[in-house]
């Protein structure tokens, strides 16, 4: 190793030091950490609340009101991490959140670990000597949370985590439920749905008696999709205090559960300071550690080993173990025909161990005395995929699906024992090839929750793999994947140092949210919704704070508007001041707009309203159709036909995607005047047999006032076109100017319509008298 490199190894272990040992609770930008509870007020769950700035609206009487926007809720995953109230001290680890939850339930025993019935006798860190004991269950006694489910028994567990599932989903003000779009009451998550997923297998509750540390949170197909962090040292690089930055810097950036995978030294003292100080569950792959034991020789492995390292890690508070216990020795020749041949780490290891003694895996032959373990401790099982496609090429192979069925066996017997099960996915999968492994892990696991890695749909992009996964990852938990496992940059090239840590969670969180957004997940939606509208207001603070990452989305808009201003614009960088699209539809669908236009004297209108949440698109219609019985004009609505009646406009106008929602019906019986808009001859037809007022045809020119899928049609289209006889009115429309508005008047028309030639113009008024003035000599 080279000098620079030590010394940079140095300074990475002297800053983690310095770190951890002045650590105080953080927030992100404008949020404050809340706690919700039950209505015993028996558990206090964390959320991240974010405050929005109120939005700015004028009145027909061009006065300034302001509307209160919502508090966001965020899913809160940093534990203590992100409360500055609560003081850190990671020398002593978190305060014990189930400790009394586990007590009362009146199933488990204390026992010293210097105690003689610790046979043992594995030390804890002196730093953690307040846990100087561990709990087991009682003799004959079930203690997880899979018996207590089935046994209709909800914990408190249970309750916890249909608060946290539910985040801003439950409300009592309806107004407030429609603004942010929620869902109705019945829709929420309850303690009882919890209860009812855990009891069928479908969901897991990693929650390891002796990691009372750790707030509940559960993995299956019907709640939020989860994030998987792995941390670890290895036998050439990081140390425990880099092990335990990572560990709070992933909870922080929204690691739902870490694994940590160290294979070099100090592995156990290692996962003690991190599990002492985790408030998410922990996973260990145990066989890393017994390899650890017998000096990395493959061959000197045996079950009492593994054993007595399952038992060690169970007393410290391990949550969840992955086992590969599906490779089987007459599925090893299977992979003789891949690329990439056995890539898990695990996997391979069993696989050569395998072979080296002609025996079966004994992790497969032993695989009940490892459910007794974690039936012990209430440990869950990942079964892991020893035989993962590490190439597209591989995926999907006999060698895969053969372990995958295996694993469905092993599923029913660890349910024999009441333990929690997961199932471990591939790896390198192609996108064609991704629902298969969904729907064959349901069809054989008996839907128990699939946790992923990945899978990379590429396999070109070396230092960008959390990309390729991440497109992976968003489709399989689509299509049903519970937990994804992350994918750094270093993927394939190194171990991940802190801001690898940080590009990996952001990718699979984007990821997971995507998925849940498809899935109609409650509640998925309600960030997604809210940005939306602080982009469509300009409120550029409200927009930095909603981010996924708020400090890049910060960094990146004051790389070009840095002064305190560019933060109350309305544009950005990218299109400026002129082009901006918000901008523009902004002012065009404006009640303000709307009121200059009726003082000129124009007598039919159409007013465009954009993504306004329900209220203000009802009262702004309403609005809207007084001031055009005010002005005596004819106010047409764009779209919102329903309203459009509720408020007696005088017509509607509806596009072509909106005709599939709306009834014709009750349009002509309601007596509105009718547009529609067409682009070609077919959509024409298709609106003559609405029997229309009137079609507007277009766009004739090219137009900036919204992008269009199609070419200009041109003023030769429109002669054609306003020479058919029809029964109804012809109006042009798009891209019409001064410059453009007397070859249009030439055409047999009955009506243009003009937006950019008033709004956009300083002179908009002395446009319009003009415009009037061509229009009145002519039709």
């Amino acid at each position: 190793m080279s000098s620079l490199s030590i010394s940079a190894r140095k300074q990475s272990k002297i800053d983690a030091k310095k770190f951890i040992s002045s650590f105080s609770g953080s927030l992100y930008p404008n949020s404050h950490r809340i706690y919700l509870t039950n209505k015993c007020q028996s558990v206090k769950v964390p959320m991240r609340s974010i405050k929005l700035s109120p939005t700015k609206i004028i009145d027909e009487n061009n006065i300034v009101h302001y509307e209160n926007n919502s508090p966001v809720l965020i899913y809160d995953t940093s534990g203590p991490y992100g409360d500055p109230q609560i003081p850190i001290n990671v020398n002593s680890g978190l305060k014990l959140l189930r400790d009394q939850w586990i007590l009362n339930r009146n199933d488990v025993e204390r026992i010293s670990v210097y105690n003689q019935n610790n046979p043992n006798n594995f030390q804890i860190s002196s730093n953690f000597n307040k846990l100087n004991f561990y709990y087991r269950a009682k003799n004959k006694t079930n203690i997880t949370q899979l018996y207590y489910a089935r046994s209709g028994i909800i914990t408190q567990e249970m309750e916890f985590i249909a608060i946290r599932e539910n985040l801003n989903r439950q409300s009592d003000n309806a107004d407030n439920r429609n603004k942010l779009h929620i869902q109705k009451e019945n829709d929420l998550i309850t303690p009882e749905f919890v209860r009812q997923e855990v009891a069928s297998g479908r969901a897991i509750i990693p929650s390891n008696i002796n990691h009372p540390e750790s707030e509940p949170m559960i993995i299956g197909r019907n709640f939020f999709v989860k994030i998987n962090a792995n941390i670890g040292n290895s036998s050439i690089s990081s140390s425990i205090e880099e092990e335990v930055q990572k560990l709070i810097w992933a909870i922080q950036w929204g690691a739902d559960t870490v694994m940590d995978l160290s294979t070099g030294r100090h592995i156990h003292e290692t996962r003690e300071w991190i599990l002492r100080n985790s408030p998410v569950p922990i996973g260990t792959v145990p066989i890393y550690q017994a390899l650890e034991k017998v000096k990395g020789i493959i061959e000197d492995l045996s079950w009492e080993i593994f054993e007595n390292t399952l038992l060690e890690q169970a007393i410290q508070g391990v949550d969840y173990f992955t086992i590969h216990a599906g490779l089987l020795l007459k599925y090893i020749p299977m992979t003789s025909n891949r690329v990439t041949g056995i890539v898990s780490r695990g996997g391979s290891i069993m696989a050569k161990w395998c072979l080296s003694h002609h025996k079966e895996n004994f992790l497969y032959k032993n695989f009940e005395k490892i459910c007794k373990i974690c039936a012990t401790y209430d440990i869950s099982l990942s079964l892991g995929d020893g035989l993962r496609p590490g190439s597209i090429h591989d995926a999907n192979d006999q060698a895969q699906f053969a372990e995958l069925y295996t694993l469905g066996e092993l599923t029913k017997i660890a349910w024999k024992y009441h333990v929690q099960v997961m199932i471990e996915g591939p790896g390198h999968v192609p996108i064609d090839k991704i629902k298969k492994n969904m729907t064959e892990q349901l069809k054989h696991c008996h839907e128990a929750p699939f946790y992923t890695l990945g899978p990379l749909t590429t396999d070109i992009a070396p230092g960008y793999d959390h990309f390729t996964s991440g497109i992976g990852a968003a489709l399989i938990g689509w299509y049903g994947c519970a937990m994804l496992c992350y994918v750094t940059p270093k993927e394939h090239l190194g171990l991940p140092n802190k801001n690898d840590v940080k590009q990996g969670l952001i990718a699979y969180k984007i990821a997971a949210h995507a998925a849940d957004i498809a899935k109609g997940h409650r509640g998925a939606q309600i960030r997604d919704n809210a940005m939306s509208k602080a982009r469509f207001e300009f409120r550029w603070e409200d927009q930095f704070n909603l981010a996924i990452d708020p400090e890049t989305a910060r960094t990146f808009h004051d790389e070009t508007l840095p002064n305190p201003s560019g933060k109350t614009v309305h544009f950005c960088s990218m299109c400026g001041p002129k082009f901006c699209s918000m901008k523009i539809s902004q002012e065009v669908h404006s009640i303000e707009w709307l009121i200059k236009i009726l003082s000129t004297g124009i007598k039919t209108i159409q007013l465009r309203i954009k993504n306004m949440n329900v209220v203000n698109l009802d009262e702004n219609i309403k609005k809207a159709v007084t001031l055009g019985k005010q002005y005596k004009a004819h106010i047409i609505i764009n779209d919102y036909w329903e309203l459009a009646i509720k408020h007696q406009a005088y017509g509607v106008h509806l596009g072509q995607e909106d005709m599939e929602n709306a009834s014709k019906k009750r349009i002509h019986n309601s007596g509105l005047y009718l547009g529609l808009s067409t682009h070609n001859d077919i959509e024409v037809e298709r609106a003559l047999s609405w029997n229309p007022s009137y079609i507007a045809f277009g766009h004739i020119f090219h137009t900036t006032t919204k992008i269009m899928n199609s070419q200009p049609q041109g003023i030769e289209k429109l002669k054609e076109i306003c020479n058919r006889k029809y029964n109804c009115q012809k109006v042009a429309i798009g891209g019409i100017g001064l410059k453009q508005i007397d070859a249009v008047l030439k055409c047999n028309l009955d009506g243009i319509s003009m937006i950019s030639a008033i709004k956009n113009s300083k002179n908009w008024k002395n446009n319009i008298f003009k415009i009037q003035k061509k229009i009145n000599s002519v039709l």
